[in-house]
């Protein structure tokens, strides 16, 4: 199958992003929505596809939404799987257009495989995306960073403000930024409001929501037991 991927980065930070994935094994792209960290990774993936570089391309996520039990959802696994995978499939179509993205969503070149499925595998001569990676905790990151096999590329994107884990749940991806900062081969790079490309509401919508955090920051995270009912109404008549 012939792809021709049209690749154009828009902002300095998605070119050094672009030129990361290239150079290094394990690259994170980490940013606002809209910053263009999920289709930078597409774009290169699809080119390196195109080069024959690689051989498959992986697409993965947690599915949290789900609570990763997506075998009690109905249909089959790809049909699971595509409204959390949707914002990947939106990329591969926006670079090569309706007609032949569908012909490639419908090949065996790209693997869609939920996080929960990639323990115990090793993937080789593949480029493997892992999205929305501020969902994953620090187990199932760890899990996924040592899956590389020889002759692939990982990509991990994700936005360190939007995640969906409890609030006494510690992020894969912050935890990971702490952990593999130094280790070769393996890079970070940010992304903010100035790289967001989708509409100009939208830089101005997280303007305002990081003022507003800013002004009205959330309580510290942990594991302090909630009160029950009865202990409310003791503690009020003490």
């Amino acid at each position: 199958m012939q792809i021709n991927p049209k690749i154009r980065c828009k902002s300095i930070n998605q070119h050094l992003f672009a030129q990361g994935i290239l150079d290094n094994d394990i690259t994170f792209g980490v940013g606002p929505a809209g910053s263009g960290k999920t289709l930078v990774a597409v774009a290169m993936a699809l080119k390196m596809l195109a080069e024959r570089k690689v051989e498959r391309l992986v697409l993965t996520r947690p599915a949290v939404e789900a609570g990763e039990n997506l075998g009690f959802l109905p249909g089959t696994l790809q049909e699971k799987l595509d409204p959390y995978l949707r914002p990947l499939f939106d990329a591969i179509i926006e670079i090569l257009g309706p007609m032949q993205a569908d012909k490639l969503l419908n090949s065996k070149v790209i693997e869609i495989a939920p996080l929960a499925f990639m323990r115990g595998r090793t993937l080789a001569n593949a480029f493997v995306i892992l999205d929305e990676a501020q969902n994953t905790t620090t187990a199932q990151m760890k899990m996924m960073v040592t899956r590389l096999g020889l002759g692939s590329k990982m990509v991990i994107t994700g936005d360190k403000t939007q995640t969906d884990l409890p609030r006494n749940q510690a992020s894969g991806l912050e935890h990971a930024m702490r952990v593999l900062d130094n280790v070769p081969n393996v890079r970070f790079y940010t992304m903010d409001r100035s790289d967001v490309v989708r509409h100009s509401t939208v830089s101005a919508v997280i303007d305002a929501y990081d003022l507003y955090e800013a002004l009205h920051p959330e309580p510290a995270k942990g594991n302090k037991r909630k009160e029950s009912p009865l202990q409310t109404v003791l503690s009020e008549i003490k």
